[in-house]
């Protein structure tokens, strides 16, 4: 079993001094495969101060410089992109395909930040004054635990990009995959301070990361819940704050869709990385008088998805995360039937022939009205909800029903039909014909999904202030 009792404080690898220690399990055996001492808040107020005095350089550097250090980021983490997957597998039960593409996502954002930063003009003359884009400050970047490599590296790029330097708090249900991530940066050779890593519950460290003077930003990715708490918190010293939280995503397939194309992706959408994604299409909105031959699909479709060990590449879904997260899909799935939603396929326990491992059944309702909890809540599991929909018109309010707003996925073969629907969704990004997002396009959403925006030109700016200087 690995032991995890250091941070990454001012270049180096320190000790933490908290005494609170847990314990990671591979969800795939339920085996415990780590031992975690937990950073308390003495250990985040040495980041903080390690960034403050980082700061001071890190903000005088030059495009030049920052694209340089951008360019060793991404070739360190490309060098541990292997390791980075097989974590990503061990820790976190993620799919083989899925990690070996988080693996690579998370060098690609030091690259993609590195091109718009040369062609990133820092000033703009307008009218009579010089408007001057210049660093935030020390940020705080939050990361969730069902991305996290690729997570780090996204915020990271755009902090640095700007100039300003961070303490990146991963969630504290991730220390291998965290360690490994360290490690790659560390191997960059970046300058004492520009960012710093520990790992700590939100009691402590998230509440000095939030309360915080010394710190201008917080950049956050979880659920609204903490979202909310985050929010609350930083505004006492007016923190920049920038949030991706919950999601509710709908799918709205059209009644001209060609479903033998539509359902393998609108299934594909509902059930990435194993369902724990707050970007997952949960809620499939078909036609009424296509349901019968949607359900049929869905159904056959889903049969054909191998549940299991996400060391397999045959492997479509793995392991939950947790036995938390095992016990939430659980809990849905009654719910669902309790409310009167009809079982498509799915169901409760684990499938068959799988006696360990926190799997479950790859799980599709029907007869869902949008009143019910699988249809408002985020389950965060591979948890499908079918609702109908007779117009357009009714198709766009029951997808806008909701206190959520960050992704939506339309599906038709009439591109203009679907572009008209997609500019009336309450959305933060629709996606048509695909469920795959560009990076570059601004992630984040509306309503109680997120404030601000990350990925690409956005995710720059969101660590920028703007100064006008008017000279008369």
């Amino acid at each position: 079993m690995r032991q995890f009792n250091q941070a990454y404080i001012n270049g180096r690898f320190v000790p933490v001094h908290g005494e609170t220690v847990i314990h990671s399990i591979n969800p795939a055996t339920e085996e415990v495969i780590g031992a975690t001492t937990l950073a308390n808040r003495d250990d985040a107020k040495a980041a903080i101060a390690a960034a403050n005095r980082a700061q001071l350089s890190l903000e005088q550097t030059g495009k030049a410089e920052r694209i340089d250090m951008l360019r060793s980021l991404q070739a360190a983490l490309l060098a541990r992109a292997d390791d980075i997957r097989d974590v990503t597998i061990e820790e976190y039960g993620g799919p083989v395909s899925r990690a070996q593409w988080v693996s690579q996502y998370a060098s690609q954002c030091f690259a993609r930040t590195a091109d718009i930063l040369a062609t990133y003009d820092f000033t703009q003359r307008l009218g009579d004054g010089v408007v001057h884009k210049v660093p935030v400050g020390v940020s705080a970047l939050i990361v969730p635990w069902n991305s996290v490599a690729g997570t780090i590296c996204n915020k990271l790029a755009s902090a640095l990009g700007a100039g300003c330097a961070s303490v990146i708090k991963p969630s504290e249900l991730s220390p291998l995959q965290t360690e490994v991530t360290a490690q790659a940066l560390h191997a960059a050779g970046l300058p004492d301070g520009y960012f710093n890593i520990l790992l700590g519950r939100g009691e402590d460290v998230g509440d000095e990361l939030s309360t915080s003077a010394d710190v201008a930003k917080i950049s956050f990715t979880g659920s609204t819940q903490t979202g909310k708490r985050i929010a609350r918190t930083a505004v006492d010293t007016m923190k920049r704050v920038s949030l991706g939280l919950t999601g509710k995503s709908a799918t709205i397939v059209l009644d001209d869709a060609d479903l033998a194309t539509v359902i393998p992706q609108a299934v594909a959408a509902a059930f990435m990385n194993n369902g724990q994604a707050c970007i997952a299409g949960t809620r499939l909105l078909v036609p009424r008088q296509r349901l019968e031959e949607v359900l049929l699909r869905v159904r056959a479709y889903v049969a054909t998805l191998q549940v299991g060990d996400p060391r397999d590449p045959a492997t479509a879904i793995g392991p939950l995360a947790s036995h938390d997260q095992y016990e939430r899909i659980q809990r849905y799935i009654r719910v669902g039937l309790e409310q009167g939603a009809t079982l498509i396929t799915g169901g409760e326990g684990r499938p068959e022939s799988i006696e360990r491992g926190y799997y479950v059944r790859p799980t599709v309702f029907a007869q869902v009205r949008n009143d019910m909890d699988i249809a408002r809540e985020e389950i965060f599991g591979p948890v499908l909800s079918i609702l109908t929909y007779e117009t357009d018109v009714e198709a766009v309010a029951m997808a806008n029903d909701s206190v959520y707003g960050l992704q939506a996925y339309v599906f038709s073969t009439d591109v203009k039909r679907a572009q008209s629907i997609a500019r009336r969704l309450e959305a933060g990004g629709v996606l048509i014909n695909r469920i795959a997002i560009d990076p570059l396009a601004p992630f984040g959403g509306f309503k109680q999904s997120g404030i601000g925006r990350e990925n690409g030109l956005y995710g720059l700016e969101a660590f920028l202030e703007t100064r006008a200087i008017v000279t008369g």
